[in-house]
């Protein structure tokens, strides 16, 4: 995006008379009008090219159009969809969820069809959205916070696959993790897409710093 600064061009010299006077009178003066005349920089308040400046500065920080913050929410749904296996006490438990989140299960079946979207995903959030200068920072770093949620999964999937108790206190433990995990994620949802589609920047725990130091 090229910035126009109003201030670019070259300021007019000063336009002096070629002749010294050193006449102090009134009418000598008026004489020579060019003594006193002095360079009409440009109103800042009222110049539209200082204006045009401002706006194109603003689409560069956490404010959002309606289209980023569609984008935005969106990018939220991704973590939520790859981590949506550990709700599946707290969904068969709850009704009330279960209804929440019924909507979502054609796009959620769509999703774990096959095992290799979530990689490509990540991908094509992480090089066509994250690097992409293209995109304001509002869309970037919370597309950014959605890639680092999910990447937080690999260690209560790592948890989950050594340690896989059938029954008893084992078991106990890992449900409440599991079930510790999906929420924690319904709930970045409705919070992180809610906030985006308000014009709003939602700052996760945890992740918020992370993406910070992704999003330039």
């Amino acid at each position: 995006m090229l910035l126009f600064n109003p201030l670019s061009s070259p300021p007019t010299p000063l336009s002096l008379s070629q002749k010294t006077h050193y006449t102090t009178s009134i009418s000598s003066l008026k004489k020579h009008p060019s003594f006193f005349t002095i360079t009409n920089f440009p109103n800042q308040k009222n110049n539209p090219t200082r204006r045009k400046l401002f706006i194109a500065q603003a689409k560069g920080d956490d404010s959002a159009d309606g289209p980023d913050r569609l984008i935005s929410a969106i990018c939220y749904f991704y973590p939520f969809f790859d981590g949506v296996q550990y709700g599946k006490y707290v969904i068969t438990q709850f009704t009330p969820i279960q209804v929440l989140i019924q909507p979502l299960f054609p796009a959620i079946k769509v999703f774990k069809s096959f095992p290799l979207n979530g990689f490509l995903v990540f991908l094509t959030l992480y090089f066509v959205v994250v690097r992409n200068p293209k995109f304001s920072r509002y869309v970037r770093f919370n597309t950014m916070q959605a890639i680092v949620l999910d990447v937080l999964l690999i260690f209560p999937d790592l948890l989950e696959r050594t340690f896989n108790p059938r029954d008893g206190l084992g078991l106990d433990l890992v449900m409440s993790l599991d079930s510790t995990v999906f929420l924690f994620l319904l709930v970045c949802l409705i919070y992180g897409s809610s906030s985006c589609l308000f014009g709003q920047l939602p700052r996760l725990p945890i992740v918020a710093e992370a993406a910070d130091r992704q999003v330039l």
